[in-house]
């Protein structure tokens, strides 16, 4: 219990101006997906609301959530088990998003204005830039702004919720991938010719390049997962 503890306390932030049910739930979030608790362990809420020196409410509150998401489950006579997420469960995910994504940004390339094609070149520029400065953290903002403004763009904001939630699940692997320099570039790279997909509105050309951007990001993914043995 004690290593786990020390995992959580590192992904809680109680700085943050937030209420502390949404910080232990995202804490407790992250550190079962990146499998820092195992898959089996038990969580002991009466011992970890004395090791992090809080209330047993908002650890209540994080764990029926985790349970609403399928990532830990209650057995009797046992308690809180962690289920966490698998090779398999990523590999389902981007299967949907590759759908979803092509869908959207198909659609995004047909409802686009000249001046929002405009602004996304300017985005990707600024992502190059940032890279370049090796600004890690603002190239994986710009990514992120990048994904939006596609979604937003095509007008479909039920998708874009769908595709939030699919992602939420993976967003920690996806920043740590993202943060080997190889992957980076060929992302950035990546994105460029999605755009130039969109410019020449080539459907085919787009639905190819998307389907493998998220198969790259997938095998990154999967490779980081098993690295922790999280099969």
């Amino acid at each position: 219990m004690n290593d786990i503890v020390t995992v959580i306390k590192q992904n809680l932030d109680l700085s943050q101006n937030r209420p502390i049910k949404d910080l232990v739930y995202e804490a407790l979030r992250k550190t079962i997906i990146l499998g820092d608790i195992l898959s089996g362990e038990r969580i002991n809420e009466k011992n970890l609301s004395e090791a992090l020196n809080i209330s047993r409410t908002p650890i209540r509150y994080a764990i029926k959530q985790l349970a609403d998401e399928g990532l830990v489950e209650r057995k009797a006579g046992v308690g809180v088990i962690v289920k966490g997420i698998t090779m398999r469960d990523a590999t389902e995910i981007f299967d949907i998003r590759k759908n979803l994504e092509v869908l959207a940004t198909r659609k995004a390339m047909m409802r686009m204005t000249r001046e929002q094609y405009a602004q996304l070149e300017r985005l990707l520029d600024e992502t190059e830039s940032l890279d370049r400065a090796e600004k890690v953290d603002q190239v994986i903002d710009n990514f992120t702004a990048f994904n939006d403004f596609i979604y937003t763009a095509a007008k479909m904001p039920r998708l874009k919720l769908i595709v939030d939630n699919l992602q939420a699940y993976l967003v920690y692997f996806r920043n740590i991938s993202i943060k080997a320099k190889a992957r980076r570039a060929l992302a950035i790279h990546e994105h460029r010719l999605i755009y130039q997909g969109m410019i020449n509105r080539d459907e085919k050309q787009v639905s190819m390049i998307v389907d493998e951007h998220l198969e790259r990001s997938l095998q990154f993914i999967l490779a980081e997962m098993r690295a922790r043995n999280l099969d």
